[in-house]
Parts: C-alpha cells; structure tokens; sequence
C-alpha cells in the first residue's frame, strides 16, 4: 500500500542510520527502549539525538525521514544493527553467547579492518522458542514521528541475517531458525504497522548476496531467501508501505568486495518480493545495473543510490542529476525514489559529511524535477537568503 510515495514524484529519502553525535554517550544495551526512557539523562540524550536527526533530514529537504538509527548502540562496524533484535527478543540467553566466527558469514583477515567487525560479533544465543519480547518497535517509531510532520521510515534487519549471526541451542535447523525468527518480525511488524508506521523497511534480504556468491543449499539459496522475506512481510503491505533495501555492506563505511558487484543474478528472484519498493546501490557502482533493474523490476517503485555511502566526497548535485536522468531512462518517473546506496552511520563518516550528502542528493534531484516540471523540494541549507556570506 503507498503511503509515504503515494502521489508523490521522485520521492527522496535515506535509507536509515545517520552518524551518532559526539555528545550521545548513553547506550541501551539490554533494557528495553520503555525502560532506558524512564531515566532522565538516557530520554534527554535519545530525544536531542532524534530532533539532531531528524531536523538534518528536514534541513536538506526530504520527503520522507528516519530516525537515525538512534537506538542502536556504539559497537564497532555498526554490530548493533544485528544485536539490537536478539538483546530484546525472548527465547534468547545472554549468558550464553555465539563467539566470534561462530556464526559464520564473511571472514577477513588478521590487520583488515573488517577482523575488528568479525570479533566484535558476539550475540546472545536462542535457548528456547523466540517471540518479539521487548523489541518495541511501536514505541521506537513513536518517539520519532511525534517530532516531524514528515512520514517517518522504520528499518529492521532481515531474519536470515540474524540466525546466520546467532548461536542456537533450541531449534534443530538453520530453516526452523530463520522461519521462527521470520514469524516473530513479522508480528512485531504487524503491531507497528497498527500503530500507524506508514513505511517499514526490511533491510538485507539475502537473495541478492547468495545469488553473486553462487551459493545453494537446501536453505542458502535465492528462493528461500524470497520465501523468509514473504513470511516476514505476509500481510503487511494490506496496511503500510513496505520496502526491501539491498545493497553490498557497509561496516565501518567499508566495501565488503573487492570488485563492484551486479544484481543481475538475482534480479528476476527480487522482483518476486511482496514489497511496494526495492532499493539498490547505484551510486557506488557506476549504475551498471541501471538497464537490468528497469528490465526486471516492473511491478514495485525503484529506489537507486544516487549517495556513495563510503566515501566521504561529497556528491555534486550534477553528478546525482545525471545518475538519475539515466536512471530514467529505465525507469519511469512515476516508479523512481531517490535514495542513498545505504546507511551512513556505521563509524566512518562525519555528522557534516552527512548532512551535505542529503543536501547534494536533494539538489540533484530538484534539478531534474525542474526539467520535467515537477515541483522542488525546499532546502534551507541551500537556501541563499540564510547564508552567513552574502
């Protein structure tokens, strides 16, 4: 159902996590977000942290926010996107932990940056039946949308990526964990979508992943990652907006392949998700994809990065212009969201380095909004008349 893009052309957004500023110390940790907010300095510093963020996404001229990421904790790599759902969720022990590697997934080497973010992994793990518990992701999403006007996107990880991180003492296969993750999500889903969520955000469905690696077994292979993230969404696009985000990694604002890496394995798979829009990473890879994606994806709205989320240049706002125009070429106007390639707060970037990407990415897009008449969003960063140098 489209609520956030409906009526809406060329729609611009982030994907989800902004830089964490310096003076946001507390972290939640294992309390659940109800519990961390009755204490006055944790609901002070999550509050000042969401106004931050979410006036920076207003400030560049968005159509459509997020909250940051602003409950997740300071972990290396940005490990919370993962740990946050297991630290909160019933059925999970954490005196009983999944040491690093155990889990398994991508290794790097000793003296790679990455080795970090591969021993930092360590998550609580499954001892009995899991539910949502304390994931609260209602009340999260509230505590963001009550301070903007502006409809407000919720981002989860994916089941599969969980179960692949977690240690397991109850369920008996990799399947039953993934599809009893997956039920979970999907009723803490449902709650947030009742409450008024107008779009949830499924982050890192594996088919992409899989399909480039080549990978396939009876569970890591394409269509079952198709059939989780149907089971996890059953239902949902009755009430909300849903998107699937892809893209190749970014912890520590890093490249997890050595060589730019094609969609074009996976894509007639990704175009049978049970979602309104599909994101892709465009902008790091030159959008080679570009032709495939319009090829592919002809029911769902298409979002493409036009904002490198690894690197720290700044992207002109030509250079967002002209990706779009190609983008269009492909796409119609009336199917394209503007987007960045991922999130931007996992380490590496500066809150400054952010807040200019989303006024480029914004900029770029009015350019092309002006040559098919369409109306520009404000931006008051680049609004002369506020200039400090006249």
């Amino acid at each position: 159902m489209y609520k956030a893009t409906a009526n809406l052309v060329l729609p611009t957004t982030i994907i989800g996590s902004l830089p964490r500023p310096a003076w946001y110390t507390v972290n939640l940790g294992n309390k659940s977000f109800l519990e961390a907010m009755v204490n006055s300095r944790f609901r002070e510093q999550y509050t000042d942290a969401l106004s931050v963020y979410l006036r920076d996404q207003e400030t560049a001229g968005l159509d459509i926010c997020t909250d940051g990421d602003c409950r997740f904790d300071e972990e290396v790599g940005g490990q919370s996107w993962t740990s946050y759902p297991p630290k909160h969720m019933s059925g999970f022990d954490s005196d009983t932990v999944a040491l690093p590697g155990s889990g398994g997934g991508t290794a790097f080497p000793r003296g790679h940056i990455l080795h970090d973010y591969v021993e930092a992994k360590i998550f609580p793990s499954i001892v009995g039946p899991v539910g949502r518990g304390k994931l609260q992701y209602v009340e999260l999403w509230k505590a963001a949308q009550r301070l903007t006007r502006k409809p407000v996107k919720f981002g989860t990880i994916t089941p599969e990526l969980l179960a692949f991180a977690v240690g397991d003492k109850h369920y008996k296969s990799v399947a039953d964990r993934i599809m009893a993750l997956s039920d979970a999500f999907n009723a803490e889903l449902h709650a947030l979508a009742d409450a008024g969520c107008p779009v949830i955000q499924m982050e890192e469905p594996q088919i992409h992943l899989v399909a480039v690696r080549g990978l396939m077994d009876d569970v890591i292979n394409p269509q079952f990652m198709l059939k989780v993230f149907n089971n996890t969404v059953r239902g949902l696009r009755k009430k909300t907006e849903v998107w699937c985000h892809s893209c190749w990694g970014n912890p520590s604002q890093q490249r997890m392949f050595a060589k730019v890496q094609s969609y074009a394995p996976a894509l007639e798979v990704m175009s049978q998700v049970d979602a309104d829009v599909i994101t892709f990473e465009t902008c790091s890879s030159g959008g080679i994809d570009l032709p495939a994606i319009g090829k592919h994806i002809k029911q769902q709205k298409v979002g493409i990065g036009v904002i490198d989320h690894h690197t720290l240049q700044v992207e002109r706002p030509e250079e967002v212009a002209a990706l779009i125009r190609r983008a269009l070429e492909h796409i119609p106007a009336e199917r394209l969201v503007i987007c960045s390639d991922c999130g931007m707060g996992r380490e590496g970037m500066s809150r400054r380095h952010a807040q200019y990407k989303m006024v480029s990415l914004v900029l770029g897009t009015n350019m092309v909004r002006k040559d098919l008449g369409l109306p520009e969003a404000q931006c008051l960063a680049a609004d002369r008349r506020y200039s400090l140098v006249t």
